[in-house]
């Protein structure tokens, strides 16, 4: 019998192979997104300090449902955090998934508020 990896372990395996390539650094920290089913997570980190700078999420925000809107509205508010600290240009990391739906819409989101990647 053949046996399927799991998606999550196949995520994780592709988050890996994009982390060998792109880091944040103090000038341009990495904005980081991890999507579960329920909630939407992005943290600004700086790697060189491996400290987490600014980070907005749909379950702090008390958004009840994790659909497109509430992307949009985090990534708004990630924006705007960052801005707030100095942070004008970041590093995008999708986190392994694939740039389509949820986390495009809060990358575009973060665009339009502001932030360069």
């Amino acid at each position: 019998m053949i046996k399927k990896e799991s998606r999550n372990s196949m995520r994780l395996k592709r988050h890996a192979r994009i982390r060998k390539n792109l880091s944040g650094s103090s000038e341009t920290p990495r904005l980081n997104v991890f999507r579960s089913n329920t909630n939407i997570y992005a943290q600004i980190i700086d790697d060189e300090a491996s400290k987490t700078l600014v980070s907005a999420s749909s379950l702090e925000m008390k958004l009840n449902k994790c659909n497109t809107e509430a992307c949009k509205a985090v990534g708004t508010e990630i924006a705007k955090r960052a801005l707030e600290k100095g942070i004008t240009e970041v590093v995008f990391d999708r986190g392994g998934y694939k740039y389509h739906g949820r986390i495009s819409a809060l990358a575009d989101a973060a665009r339009e508020a502001g932030l360069k990647f």
